[in-house]
């Protein structure tokens, strides 16, 4: 068994922040009927939603940084404060950290850029209130860095052609989305952590798909959404 089909069946941090909501869902429906107490439980939801972030990060194998470690600050901020360590006024002064750490994602993503793409194996795109649209037509692709905010980016591989599966792409929306156009052939997994916003594959479906996982798309959207069309 390859690890490519080994990490099919892992959990993708979608799924288990979907289950999770569910889970919170059911908490709150069996206290408000009271039907069974459930306050003291839901006092640890925060810690559910830091699994969550770290389980993103893991997944990613640390390239998706910014949902994860927003989401991991958020949640772990709100979970000091609903048992008491810390009050919301001492957690609150430490927002800027979650500026630094978008900051650190975008840097990140242009050193990976510099550094792969010699032949254009690895794109990096950021749109700022603008759009920015990049077709790569490499024989060697192997990933890319996407960052809209009020904005959008569009990277197109269609033509590109891959040695080893699978390739990357890193998509992060802020007010803004990010379209992948992928061949239609190509099995492409969505492993994108969506927090009030959406993440999804558009293709029209079809009879037969080969197994091997052709691109991995991670990342994170907030207010936005991040699209895989052909």
């Amino acid at each position: 068994m390859d690890s490519t089909s080994t990490s099919r069946r892992l959990p993708t941090s979608q799924l288990l922040l979907g289950a999770i909501v569910i889970l919170v869902g059911v908490l709150l429906l069996l206290q408000t009927t009271g039907l069974f107490p459930t306050r003291s439980l839901l006092l640890y939801v925060p810690s559910l939603f830091v699994l969550v972030g770290v389980w993103a990060l893991v997944q990613s194998r640390f390239r998706n940084l910014v949902g994860p470690v927003v989401l991991i600050g958020v949640a772990g901020a709100w979970q000091l404060v609903a048992l008491e360590y810390a009050t919301v006024d001492q957690v609150v002064v430490f927002w800027p950290v979650l500026v630094i750490a978008f900051g650190l994602s975008i840097v990140l993503g242009q050193y990976r850029s510099r550094v792969r793409a010699t032949d254009d194996a690895y794109t990096s795109t950021f749109a700022a209130f603008g759009s920015v649209e990049k077709r790569n037509t490499s024989q060697s692709f192997a990933g890319g860095d996407l960052t809209a905010i009020f904005g959008g980016t569009e990277l197109d591989l269609r033509d590109v052609e891959l040695e080893e599966r699978p390739a990357q792409v890193n998509a992060v929306a802020l007010f803004g989305g990010v379209d992948v156009i992928v061949p239609r052939e190509w099995n492409v997994r969505m492993d994108v952590l969506p927090i009030l916003g959406g993440a999804s594959d558009d293709r029209p479906r079809r009879e037969g798909q080969h197994e091997e996982v052709d691109l991995v798309v991670t990342g994170f959207a907030a207010f936005g959404g991040v699209s895989v069309v052909d």
